[in-house]
């Protein structure tokens, strides 16, 4: 057996944390953040909203169940970097086709193991998350002022837009499961490959758009329904999106949005949205819909959220409407969900398709499909 690589963990504030490499030697650069769930690591790791951020994993031990060819969200590894404490030293899953570190050098994706993520996750509550950098190999033994210079001159998440990097180059169209009542045009932002399972399983041809698709690419497929994908980066990046997304609303078309897709409907109703200290991340956060009082677990990944009033209907900044808050995250008070009364249209911060668990939310999809049914019945028109 070789000796193993020494690996540390650089924060921009200058915290320092030494421990082994784990997966890809070298360095890699982007925004720490962490993520709570006890499960779901594959997940996790292949989720394109993860783009640009170094991850690290709160549960100890992970690695155990390896990786496979079905649990993945999309067909590579999105996070810049990977943290954990223990890593599995064997894999021990029936449907496992390799282990994650074999696939984390694979993808040249670079991580860090054997430090105190207890530690990390605290620093990172009490000052916020924060760009940062892994180095290991030869990297690891750079100067510090060298390995501090090179997070603190990497890009900040806060503006960027990322969309370009995670969408699909070209559209391309899943067909309808069972019974079909319509097709929706879905804005690839970042979407994971459960959420086009759950909308073609509800009866939809879903035609899965780059997200540069201008409004007359869009119209021109006629599409029953738009769907706004989850994604990375900071909204207020994304105008382009937005006034996509205000010319679909003020074709009274219905539309639905899952995590950046609900920031990007905050700003096109004329809300402002900001950043989380430390956001949600994980498969574990409390969230009340309001309309009925039941509360839901439900899972997470986002780092904006949208600034509008909770506690009472309000008129749309721009023009469209009375709107309210559907969802409130009990931790934090957070807006979870937008739902617009005159128009079409509503969203959620969470993941209700979220393969790894929990689905306490999956009902979401189901009122997507009544609200292009019931718009249908309202327009006359038919699939």
């Amino acid at each position: 057996m070789t000796a193993p690589h020494s690996a540390v963990l650089v924060l921009e504030d200058g915290t320092r944390y030494v421990g082994t490499a784990y997966g890809a030697l070298g360095r890699t650069l982007g925004e720490a953040v962490f993520a709570t769930g006890m499960t779901g690591y594959q997940e996790t790791l292949t989720d394109p909203s993860y783009a640009g951020q170094i991850v690290l994993m709160t549960a100890p031990h992970i690695g155990i169940t390896g990786v496979n060819g079905e649990d993945g969200e999309s067909d590579r590894i999105w996070v810049s970097g990977f943290i954990v404490r223990d890593p599995a030293r064997t894999v021990s899953n029936h449907r496992a086709t390799g282990s994650l570190d074999d696939a984390l050098v694979e993808q040249g994706v670079v991580g860090i193991s054997g430090i105190d993520t207890r530690a990390v996750t605290r620093r990172l509550r009490d000052a916020g998350v924060m760009r940062a950098g892994i180095f290991s190999g030869p990297d690891a033994a750079l100067g510090e002022d060298e390995q501090l210079a090179a997070v603190r001159a990497s890009e900040s998440m806060t503006g960027r837009n990322l969309s370009a990097t995670v969408s699909t180059p070209e559209p391309y169209l899943l067909e309808a499961e069972g019974e079909r009542i319509g097709s929706v045009a879905v804005l690839d932002l970042g979407v994971k490959a459960s959420t086009l399972a759950y909308l073609t399983a509800r009866g939809f041809d879903v035609h899965v758009l780059p997200q540069a698709t201008t409004k007359d690419e869009l119209f021109a497929l006629k599409p029953d329904a738009v769907f706004f994908s989850n994604g990375p980066g900071d909204p207020a990046g994304s105008d382009s999106h937005v006034e996509l997304l205000q010319a679909v609303l003020r074709e009274r078309l219905p539309f639905f949005g899952i995590c950046f897709g609900n920031q990007l409907l905050g700003r096109a109703l004329g809300y402002q949205t900001y950043k989380l200290p430390y956001g949600h991340r994980g498969i574990n956060q409390p969230v009340v819909d309001r309309a009925t009082g039941r509360t839901e677990i439900t899972a997470h990944n986002h780092g904006f959220a949208v600034d509008a009033p909770v506690d009472t209907v309000s008129d749309s900044p721009a023009g469209f409407g009375r709107v309210e808050v559907s969802h409130v995250n009990l931790n934090d008070n957070v807006v979870e969900g937008l739902n617009a009364l005159d128009i079409p249209a509503f969203s959620v911060q969470y993941h209700p398709e979220a393969a790894a668990g929990p689905h306490d939310a999956n009902y979401l999809f189901d009122r997507f499909r009544q609200l292009v049914i019931d718009s249908r019945t309202t327009t006359g028109d038919k699939a």
